[in-house]
């Protein structure tokens, strides 16, 4: 009989692309989300459209034991929605309300294989301020000062696993994603991280314009293709390490730069205007050292090689909405 996983978040970007790979490994998948992909039909064997917020729905999903479980599900997006204080209530609550659930459900189905992303957005943002020597070891995390609430209620949902192992012989992952990019993810619409958006405004804009970026654009950032983070979380849950742990690249580029590789595959010449916006901290790089010691891997993929299937996918995107326009 086959193995059985459960992707909660399965509609989303990471959880879409995890899907598939489970799929190509030979499990049996139910995936959960408040909305399918938009990008890609599903490959779950049964996808559950339900808010998991709600203990009955969670209760519903969770309705026996799984092989494992991947925790994705949350209430986030980039800067231009974590960053501006807006969303701050909704981000906390939602993503809080869905750990609290899936623990307790996962606990009393005696599921042990849980795996949860946490996010680098955790790691104090007093380690952050030197753009070129930022600190995000793991043992770096306290005393705890995240730079957004989406920060801090990631800080406490890993707490909330790890006590789940402790208390009740969960065997709970937790890793702390960097700035995961790739095809088949959030490209417009102010929810997009910083890859997708430069990517859209690259491939919206003539040779010889213009496109704006926020900040000084000197800020630094890592940023890790979806099939290595993939790679990294299947490892690491099917390990006897519980984290938490980085999964994300050593490669720190300034957005200016990433901006740069963009424009130079996309084969146009284009300026850039640096505008006010939202940043986050001024550093971000993940550590690797970890990772390496505890699983014998880290991952290796370039930037620019993950950055060119990326931006061919959305360069594919804006050309059909034009095409949506013109109709």
């Amino acid at each position: 009989m086959s193995k059985t996983a459960l992707v909660l978040g399965a509609g989303g970007f990471i959880g879409g692309h995890l899907v598939k790979r489970l799929k190509r490994e030979g499990f049996w998948v139910r995936g959960v989300d408040l909305k399918f992909n938009e990008y890609a039909e599903t490959q779950a064997d049964d996808f559950v459209i339900g808010d998991l917020r709600d203990p009955y729905v969670v209760r519903q999903v969770i309705d026996r034991r799984f092989d494992e479980v991947y925790q994705l599900a949350a209430d986030m997006g980039g800067a231009g929605y974590i960053f501006t204080g807006e969303n701050d209530a909704d981000i906390m609550h939602n993503s809080a309300t869905i750990n609290l659930n899936v623990a307790d459900a996962c606990h009393k189905r005696t599921i042990k294989r849980v795996f949860y992303s946490s996010s680098a957005c955790m790691y104090p943002a007093y380690n952050q301020e030197d753009p070129d020597n930022p600190n995000c070891a793991e043992d770096s995390a306290y005393p705890a000062a995240p730079d957004s609430e989406y920060g801090w209620e990631k800080l406490f949902s890993e707490r909330l696993f790890l006590a789940y192992n402790r208390n009740h012989g969960m065997q709970a992952r937790v890793a702390r994603y960097h700035n995961i990019f790739g095809p088949e993810g959030t490209w417009s619409g102010g929810k997009e991280k910083a890859p997708a958006a430069l990517c859209r405004k690259v491939a919206e804009t003539a040779s010889n314009g213009t496109i704006q970026v926020w900040g000084d654009g000197l800020q630094t950032r890592s940023f890790l293709h979806v099939d290595e983070c993939l790679e990294g979380t299947t490892r690491l849950l099917r390990s006897d390490f519980e984290g938490p742990v980085n999964i994300g690249s050593e490669e720190m580029v300034t957005i200016n730069q990433l901006a740069h590789v963009i424009i130079d595959i996309s084969g146009k010449s284009i300026n850039l205007e640096n505008i006010p916006g939202p940043t986050g901290v001024r550093g971000r790089n993940s550590d690797n050292r970890l990772i390496q010691e505890k699983l014998g891997w880290a991952p290796s993929q370039t930037l620019r090689a993950g950055l060119e299937t990326t931006y061919e996918w959305i360069e594919r995107q804006v050309r059909r909405n034009d095409a949506r326009k013109v109709a």
